[in-house]
């Protein structure tokens, strides 16, 4: 006896197989977005060799919007995964870290002798400890605060010094250009420190009071978009200084007492 396949359950293995796309098509979205992190990354570079270092820094700067937005979306679409975390961290290592570092290398760094280029290689090689720190304790640390300055901060303060300086016109003289090494050694330092930077990942008042939040992100913008080169570098490094003006203002946090292990049977 020959049995028909009822009509419903061809149809809901039909479902069944269009769920199972949408849902390899939401993950495939976060990874997407860290795909153009890291190819904005790889294009500072090429742009870094052909002596563009201001369309370097904007690419740079893309790649950190770019880096925002994976980790929101991911979120949202609830496709959070092992995968994604680390795929974001490589890429991270290449677009915040060794691309600020050779682009300033190559419009500062390399005019000032060997100390002041090791000062790249400090800076990507702190990148990196800071990365692998951060994922070491994701979901141990407090949300609402970074330890050490976050690497694409870090790669903000570079590109925005560079952006700053390039738009002055003439040739940078060689104080700013020992500025800007010192600059660079600091934001490596500040990475693998523990001085304690806001996150922004409390949402609370953001949700609590929307209105107000996009009247205030609107004027950040416009006022930004008067003087980009300027607001941006005053942007990125008061937050690299928010960390130890912080330390100076609250102290250091108390280290949490360790929990006595309870007896098992």
């Amino acid at each position: 006896m020959i049995r028909r396949r009822h009509p419903k359950s061809a149809r809901r293995r039909h479902w069944e197989r269009l769920r199972e796309k949408r849902s390899r098509s939401i993950f495939l979205l976060p990874s997407l977005l860290t795909t153009g992190n890291l190819f904005c990354g790889f294009l500072a570079l090429l742009l870094t060799v052909q002596g563009r270092y201001r369309d370097a820094a904007i690419a740079i700067l893309v790649a950190m919007v770019m880096d925002l937005l994976d980790g929101r979306v991911a979120r949202l679409m609830k496709a959070t995964s092992q995968f994604g975390v680390e795929y974001d961290s490589l890429a991270d290592v290449v677009s915040f870290g060794v691309a600020p570092a050779f682009l300033m290398y190559s419009f500062a760094l390399a005019q000032l002798g060997r100390p002041a280029w090791f000062a790249a290689f400090l800076f990507a090689i702190c990148g990196a400890l800071r990365l692998a720190r951060f994922n070491v304790f994701t979901g141990v640390a407090d949300k609402r605060f970074f330890t050490g300055l976050s690497i694409p901060a870090g790669a903000g303060v570079l590109c925005s010094s560079i952006i700053f300086v390039g738009s002055l016109g003439s040739p940078p003289a060689r104080p700013v250009l020992v500025a800007m090494a010192v600059a660079t050694y600091l934001a490596a330092l500040l990475m693998v420190s523990t001085f304690k930077y806001w996150s922004f990942k409390d949402i609370g008042w953001v949700q609590r009071h929307p209105a107000q939040t996009l009247l205030v992100v609107v004027l950040g913008v416009m006022i930004v978009a008067t003087n980009p080169e300027l607001f941006l570098f005053l942007i990125f490094t008061g937050y690299a200084l928010s960390g130890p003006v912080r330390r100076l203002i609250v102290g250091r946090a108390p280290a949490p007492e360790p929990v006595p292990a309870k007896d098992t049977p």
